[in-house]
């Protein structure tokens, strides 16, 4: 049914999103702001600007964004530096499609090169060789610009492409570009209404779409 398969990361292939809330709130902290985790998880799934104008919102003042990053990044790192823990069933679908001789790629909000110190603190380093990040494109997620890129980088027509998601941002993008949409939430529940198919874990969602048996 379908000619290559595109991932987002965070939340969906790795187990990272809880990991980056709590590090943020410690990285404002460092800051003088007090910014519960409710607040947060508002912040899933966007991009850095997207997410700096939900915070400014809240706060009605953010700190300068350069420095916010960089603590934030730290605070991040001092965490993921242990390893990353991959979302279930994420190796049984690799090499589900390692069988499949399936292309796939990354399509994610984070940078570049924050990407590959995940998958390489995730020990998936070597099973991605197309990543789209957010600083490859005019249009971060929800545009369609990072899913058309991928699709476009596999040689692929967006429409024989599966999206795996887990968040409503991340769905709508691939929506938006043509693919087909499994969406697996994690830390925010959802309706899946961008989604095609709204799914438990990552190997039910391919069952239930058609890519395995």
């Amino acid at each position: 049914m379908f000619d290559a398969v595109i991932f987002d990361l965070d939340g969906l292939l790795l187990d990272t999103e809880s990991v980056a809330l709590e590090a943020g709130v410690e990285a404002l902290a460092q800051f003088g702001h007090r910014v519960p985790v409710s607040v947060m998880a508002q912040l899933i799934g966007k991009d850095e600007a997207t997410g700096a104008a939900v915070l400014r919102d809240y706060l009605g003042v953010l700190p300068d964004p350069e420095a916010l990053k960089v603590e934030w990044d730290a605070a991040c790192d001092r965490r993921f530096a242990a390893g990353i823990a991959h979302r279930p069933g994420v190796m049984l679908l690799l090499e589900a499609l390692d069988a499949l001789a399936l292309p796939r790629a990354i399509a994610t909000s984070s940078r570049m090169v924050r990407a590959h110190a995940k998958l390489e603190w995730a020990g998936l380093q070597t099973r991605f060789a197309t990543i789209v990040s957010v600083d490859c494109v005019a249009n971060p997620k929800p545009a369609p610009d990072p899913y058309l890129r991928a699709a476009r980088l596999l040689g692929q027509d967006p429409a024989r492409c599966l999206a795996f998601e887990d968040s409503n941002t991340g769905a709508l993008s691939a929506r938006r570009a043509g693919l087909t949409v499994v969406q697996v939430p994690d830390l925010q529940p959802t309706d899946g209404r961008y989604a095609h198919l709204l799914a438990p874990s990552l190997m039910e969602g391919a069952r239930g779409i058609g890519l395995l048996r």
